[in-house]
């Protein structure tokens, strides 16, 4: 399990652990899970999937580093 935390502009949407995260990449969707190689990419218009949480979300940008997955996005 890794650290993430999911952000706007004034909130926090999500900060706890999970095992598998789903982001809309700007190049496709992809998956970060444990031990994931540092990551940092851009998000387009879909849905952040957290353990079968869904977050839908307009953009964001998205890092993966040390075991912490942090996504600033605009709902």
């Amino acid at each position: 399990m890794f650290n993430v935390v999911l952000l706007d502009q004034a909130h926090v949407i999500f900060d706890g652990k999970a095992k598998s995260v789903i982001l809309p990449g700007d190049e496709g969707e992809f998956e970060v899970l444990d031990f994931h190689k540092s990551v940092v990419s851009a998000l387009k218009r879909g849905e952040i999937v957290i353990d079968n949480m869904g977050f839908p979300i307009a953009r964001g940008i998205v890092r993966f580093q040390k075991d912490q997955l942090i996504a600033l996005v605009e709902l």
